[in-house]
């Protein structure tokens, strides 16, 4: 081993970590330590530290890099039900990632933003192919298994340090940096922190990402369940990195601070350790953090506080260690894509394949089969997927398994040409693309068009002349040049707008119309009134044409989704859950000319397809599943292998079935299969196998447990079919009776199996009393009550093959003692027209009315003897709060006796607190209370009654 130079200890591998950190970290100057708070960390020459760079993109393949092995999208590796192999997945990418940096260390950093474990709530969600599943346990399961395998399983050293995105309740892109996500504390409890818990708990992630919304009025970035949550979870530290730009929206977008260095200093104290601001400039964090230490809003302590955890993430990645002591410093650029990488890519497609139904048509053996659809003969890149270094294609995987003249195929998309009075629209067949021109005298193939549709009226055009996108350049011109659909600004998107006397050709990304210049060049630089207007000839009926191909053949398979960057992905939500109208008209033509037409949706998130479901007789998901997809869409639709993939989200027949996307409430709004009661398309857990299973004899280990105890739930399984297959035996329980409103059905447990015909075996899950917890708004805490549960185990969350009874001895819980401690706004039971808020310096949260009339109720509140005066903590948020009153009644919130009124003051800014006093009566014994706001904005915090008299302080 190197001696370390000048005695300096923190070099020396052999000292405790901590000890190490110290000696670093007590070398720096505030100026060196305030330049480590960035994203892009400077290099401090004097003590031989190189530059260091948070942020690598690992969510299901290294992304942005060039070439590497992309696996399916995390949500088909969660559709696999199998933690082992999303391990094994996770370790494959952490190895690409320290070869990549093995090749390019200044480029390629160690700390890999991923997995993404925000719970799936709502799948129209822009992002929903990041995440796993709609359930927070499945979302925690999936997420540990994959951190486990990015982090490595070393004592010491980090293979990678994974970082969990996006804390906190984050799932809409609608104005993803204004809007605030109401999580109730059961809700914040039981649904959104468990998903992020149990991958800190295991140590498998090292850090966590803040999200851009705001929760419950305040920036995600300033929550104070930063330190009181998520850095309880484990006794190591957790490193906290701010999203891109998301630093700069508190004092910007969200108006939360005046300005910047207070907004950069509120962060720091919160918790946030590295700051992602404007690329690789530092300059302007270390300008902001250094005038807030001026001006006294932060000190020392706070930078150090920060570097601390920033430096324990680097000592831990090997980067202050002699390679040899570090096995993962060996790792070279040989092992990215190689061949064991590329199987487990195509185990993964294979095993993330979820069967939605089958009449019997599936397995397929044709003799010559018709391939067909937009994605038929395509594999597509997400904008957090790596760069293919192949594609398989579903075409070109299935013709190469049935062999030569077996597969035909056909893309089912119009061909068009677009006619204006300067003439066609025509691009040029050179493989570089040009600038699109007018010209009557062009040959044909220079003048069709390819017509993408993908969806609320959003089309992409591609030249028949030489296959390339239409995009528009800086400049404003249309050129064909363009392989797909891609970037953060998608260019390559337009609408077509019908205005009787013709169509107008509209841009999405410049939000300008197409016209004709008086070169003949086609610019999107044109008001609505100044557009040229085109009459969009139809040269070739996709549909028809596709029906046509399909018609002779054994089996017509249909594939159709959504394009990744295009409705329905980061910045911008889906507004339903239909399929494109014309891939719908594509499904029916062809299953007119063809009824042995099976579905393929490949997509990023569920649809609505119940017409399919009705009139086809198979249907099968993928996500979008890597560069071995089409290999294992043909394993699995020709019976190689066993589609034994499960949905991890519910299928709705229709978007009006779904609450309001910014509703994050999923107790009150009835939503996820937690509390949905209506009859899905296809339930959570729900998937086909190819052979049959039959469940017998569940059995537990004791019939009645107490809170701390355990319970073995053992079931028997057996393959009743003609072939082996995989089955992914799934336990829910339900409990029977409680003081609050509780899940339907909720996983507990699940193994997959694969079991050879006629085999049989025992599956045996160890069942947790305390895991029956909810959160008991009352007392703050988690409870399990005592009850009886109901414990199912089958197929599905809807396919319940045998239930029996567990009974809990729990606690009961008591009546609320408001005279013993103060009433929490947010703790109410139920409520309407109100909406959660922050409640700034005490870090609570409050209750604000969302309109006049709006309330919050609280059952079973014990008054005792009487109370006879209340202190409320209260502000206004609005003008017309100011002066209104707050109602309290008993018993009902509309027409119930009135307790009392508090008259809310004028209030300053939004953190002017006041505390207002009035006199109570008729408050005696156990009542429900109510509390009804006469004006919006009127906001309460909490309320501590006693018996003593008072005056009011205000009328």
């Amino acid at each position: 081993m190197n001696e370390p130079p000048h005695g300096e200890a923190f070099r020396e591998p052999d000292r405790p970590l901590d000890a190490r950190v110290a000696d670093l970290l007590g070398r720096l100057t505030l100026a060196e330590k305030i330049g480590l708070l960035h994203q892009h960390q400077a290099p401090v020459p004097r003590l031989g530290l190189g530059s260091f760079r948070t942020g690598t993109e690992a969510l299901h393949g290294l992304a942005w890099v060039g070439p590497a092995t992309v696996f399916p999208q995390a949500v088909g590796l969660a559709s696999t039900w199998n933690p082992d192999l999303v391990t094994a997945v996770g370790a494959a990418v952490g190895d690409e990632v320290r070869g990549f940096h093995h090749k390019d260390p200044e480029r390629i950093g160690l700390n890999v933003w991923a997995p993404v474990v925000n719970p799936l709530r709502d799948p129209r969600w822009g992002r929903n192919e990041e995440g796993y599943a709609e359930d927070p346990w499945l979302t925690g399961v999936m997420g540990t298994a994959y951190a486990s395998g990015l982090r490595g399983d070393h004592p010491v050293y980090l293979r990678t340090a994974p970082t969990l995105k996006h804390f906190l309740g984050y799932n809409n892109e609608t104005d993803r940096c204004t809007t605030s996500s109401n999580l109730p504390p059961r809700v914040l409890h039981e649904y959104e922190l468990p998903a992020f818990r149990a991958p800190i708990e295991a140590g498998a992630a090292v850090a966590v990402m803040a999200s851009y919304n705001l929760v419950n009025g305040r920036p995600a970035h300033l929550s104070p369940l930063i330190d009181t949550e998520l850095r309880r979870w484990t006794t190591g530290e957790v490193l906290v990195v701010s999203d891109a730009a998301a630093a700069s929206n508190i004092a910007g977008a969200q108006g939360y601070h005046a300005d910047h260095p207070a907004g950069y200093a509120a962060a720091l104290r919160a918790g946030i350790d590295s700051f992602t601001e404007d690329g690789p400039d530092s300059a302007p964090t270390v300008a902001r953090l250094s005038e807030a230490l001026d001006r006294g809003l932060i000190d020392e302590s706070d930078v150090d506080r920060a570097v601390r955890r920033i430096l324990v993430t680097r000592f831990r990645l090997g980067e202050f260690d002699p390679p040899e002591r570090n096995p993962y410093a060996a790792i070279t650029a040989d092992v990215i894509n190689c061949a064991a990488h590329q199987e487990l890519a195509r185990e993964a497609a294979r095993q993330s394949m979820v069967l939605l139904k089958n009449d019997g048509i599936l397995p397929a053996t044709p003799a010559r089969v018709a391939v067909i659809g937009p994605f038929a003969d395509t594999v597509q890149e997400d904008w957090y997927s790596g760069t293919l270094p192949y594609a398989v294609t579903a075409y070109s995987g299935i013709a190469a398994r049935l062999g030569p003249g077996a597969a035909a195929f056909h893309e089912g998309v119009d061909r068009i040409a677009l006619h204006s009075i300067t003439g066609y629209a025509c691009a040029t067949d050179r493989s570089v693309g040009a600038a699109l021109r007018t010209d009557d005298g062009a040959p044909a193939p220079e003048t069709w068009f390819d017509l993408f549709d993908w969806g609320e009226g959003v089309v992409a055009l591609r030249a028949a002349a030489n296959g390339k996108y239409i995009g528009v350049d800086d400049e404003g011109t249309l050129v064909n040049d363009r392989a797909q659909p891609w970037g953060w600004v998608v260019q390559e998107t337009f609408r077509i707008l019908d205005r009787g006397t013709g169509q107008l050709l509209y841009h999405l990304a410049t939000d300008r119309y197409v016209s004709v210049d008086a070169d003949g060049v086609l610019r999107a630089n044109a008001t609505e009134a100044e557009a040229t207007q085109f009459t969009v000839e139809l040269v070739a009926d996709g549909a028809r044409d596709a029906a046509t191909t399909a018609r002779d053949a054994d089996l017509a398979i249909v594939v159709v989704g959504n394009h990744p960057m295009i409705n329905g992905r980061e910045t911008e939500d889906r507004v339903d859950l239909a399929l494109p109208p014309s891939q719908q008209a594509l499904i029916r033509a062809v299953q007119a000319a063809n009824p042995r037409t099976v579905l393929v949706v490949t997509s990023s998130y569920p649809y609505a397809i119940e017409w399919a479901d009705t009139h086809l007789p198979a249907v099968l998901w993928s996500s979008h599943g890597g560069q071995e997809y089409g290999n294992a869409l043909a394993d699995v639709l020709l019976g190689a292998a066993d589609p034994g993939g499960r949905l991890t989200q519910t299928w709705y027949r229709d978007a009006a079935e779904l609450p309001d996307l910014l509703d994050y409430d999923i107790i009150a709004c009835d939503a996820t299969y937690l509390y949905y009661r209506g009859r899905p398309l296809y339930p959570f857990g729900h998937g086909l196998s190819y052979t049959t299973f039959e469940y017998a004899d569940l059995r537990l280990s004791t019939v009645e447990v107490d809170q701390t105890g355990t319970v073995a739930v053992s079931v028997d399984v057996t393959n009743t079919g003609d072939r082996a297959g995989d089955e992914v035996v799934q336990l829910y329980t339900r409990q029977r009776r409680s003081r609050v409103k509780q899940p339907l059905r909720q996983l507990r447990a699940f193994r997959r199996v694969t079991l050879a015909p006629g085999e049989r075996t025992t599956v045996t899950f160890e069942l947790r009393a305390a895991d029956l917890a909810f959160w008991d708004v009352t007392r703050g805490h988690t409870v399990v009550e005592t009850a009886r549960h109901t414990i199912q185990v089958g197929r599905s969350s809807a396919d319940i093959a045998l239930t029996t009874t567990l009974s809990v001895r729990g606690e009961r819980i008591a009546p609320r003692q408001p005279l013993q401690s103060p009433l929490w706004a947010v703790d109410h039971d139920d409520y309407a027209g109100t909406v959660l808020l922050d409640d700034e310096p005490h870090r609570a949260d409050a209750v604000g009315a969302a309109e006049p009339a709006g309330w919050i109720g609280f059952q079973q509140v014990d008054f005792g003897a009487g109370a006879s005066a209340v202190a409320a903590r209260v502000t206004s948020r609005t003008r017309e709060a100011a002066g209104a009153r707050v109602t309290l009644r008993l018993d009902d919130p509309l027409s119930g006796p009135i307790a009392g009124s508090i008259v809310v003051p004028t209030a300053n800014d939004r953190h002017d607190w006041t505390e207002v006093h009035a006199a109570i009566t008729g408050a005696a014994g156990v009542r429900d209370l109510y509390l009804s706001f006469e004006a919006p904005g009127a906001t309460v915090s909490s309320l501590t009654f006693t018996t003593g008299g008072t005056e009011a302080s205000g009328d």
